[in-house]
Order: structure tokens, then C-alpha cells, then sequence
């Protein structure tokens, strides 16, 4: 039997979530905002339970959490609250959308997100609390490491290892073999054809690094 869950985030790649949940027939409990945002009654009929101080209600062996974060900003309070909560005995559901296309020889962590019409190549290892986002494609061999934000439309050929807490933005191109370090930007539409350096920002065609 699935378990309930209760998403953390009221915005809207939570309500992205809420549709792939009630797709898969998973009962959603709740949403969880950050303290201060606590201003909706409910989303797409799912209740707002409050702040972060309500998840002791809910004990650790009965429900699942999910991150209903996707910003670009928020790949470090992504980590923080990932890293929060399974200090505290949580579980993180994965949710992977049933047009999702994932071949049984990949790795996937604990609370991956694979959105609607996203592909996952084999030989491919994804991290913890990592989303590949709506349409993005992923090639074989790829490394891509915790708490990374592949977002929609992204196309990351084969070969390719991306660190720690890197977002890589709308419709970015990488092609084969890139080595992108931890906690980099890649701007929407940059089309990467050499390595990035650990907390680096990029962008343009081809890409270079931007202050």
C-alpha cells in the first residue's frame, strides 16, 4: 500500500506534483510552507497545513515527504530541508510521471522527481532529490549528483557528470562528456561544450562564464 505524503512547498512546481500524485492514485495530505508564506487556505483543493513546525504531527513511519521546491534559486533550501527531515527519520517518495521514459538500467536516489515526458537513458545514475524536469533528456552514462535542478527542456548528452546542488536552466543544450562542478548555474538556452568549475555561472552559445 502507498503511503500518504505531505508536500514540502505551496508554489507552483508543487501543483506539478499534486496532478502527478493523483495521477498514480497517491493520496496527498497536505502542503508545508516556509514560515512567512503562509497565506494560501489550499492548492488545486490539496489544504496548506501551515509551517515546517506541523510535520511532527505526522510520524515518520506513517507518511512520506516530498520537496514542492523548483526554483532557480532553491537547490540550497532544497539540501537543507532533504537533509533536515531524514535526520528526523523521514522518508522521501520519488515521483516519477507515468509518461516518464526510464530504462531499468539506470540509478535512481531516494526522492528523484521525473516529470512528464522526461527521459532517462541507461547506465545513468541520479541523485538524491534531484528533478529532471518536463521534457528534459538525459543520455547514457550521465552522473548527475544530489540535489540537482535539470530543468524543463534540457538536453544533457551521454557521458556528461554534473555536481552537487547545480541547476541547469530552461532548454540548456550539454553536450557529450562535460564535466559541470557543484553548485554552477547553466543560464536557460546555454549550450555547454566545455567544462564548468565549481560554482560557476554560465551562459550563451556557446557558453562562458558571467559575473
Amino acid at each position: 500500500m502507498k503511503r500518504p505524503v505531505v508536500i514540502l512547498g505551496a508554489g507552483g512546481h508543487a501543483k506539478v506534483l499534486i496532478d502527478l500524485l493523483v495521477l498514480q492514485g497517491i493520496e496527498v495530505l497536505g502542503l508545508i510552507e516556509q514560515p512567512g508564506n503562509v497565506l494560501k487556505k489550499s492548492v488545486l483543493g490539496v489544504p496548506l497545513l501551515g509551517d515546517e513546525t506541523v510535520i511532527d504531527a505526522y510520524r515518520p513511519e506513517l507518511v512520506d515527504l516530498i520537496l514542492g521546491l523548483g526554483s532557480v534559486d532553491v537547490s540550497p533550501v532544497r539540501k537543507l530541508l532533504y537533509d533536515r527531515f531524514r535526520l528526523q527519520g523521514y522518508r522521501f517518495r520519488a515521483a516519477v510521471h507515468t509518461s516518464a521514459i526510464v530504462s531499468p538500467h539506470v540509478v535512481l536516489g531516494e526522492g528523484v522527481q521525473l516529470m512528464a515526458a522526461s527521459v532517462i537513458q541507461a547506465g545513468c545514475q541520479i541523485g538524491s532529490n534531484c528533478i529532471i524536469n518536463t521534457r528534459a533528456s538525459v543520455d547514457h552514462d550521465c552522473k548527475i549528483d544530489d540535489h540537482v535542478h535539470v530543468a524543463p527542456g534540457v538536453t544533457i548528452s551521454g557521458g556528461v557528470r554534473i555536481g552537487e546542488m547545480s541547476h541547469i536552466g530552461t532548454g540548456a543544450v550539454i553536450v557529450q562528456g562535460v564535466k559541470i562542478g557543484r553548485n554552477c548555474l547553466i543560464a536557460s538556452g546555454a549550450v555547454v561544450v566545455r567544462d564548468v568549475q565549481d560554482g560557476s555561472r554560465v551562459a550563451g552559445v556557446p557558453a562562458r562564464e558571467i559575473v
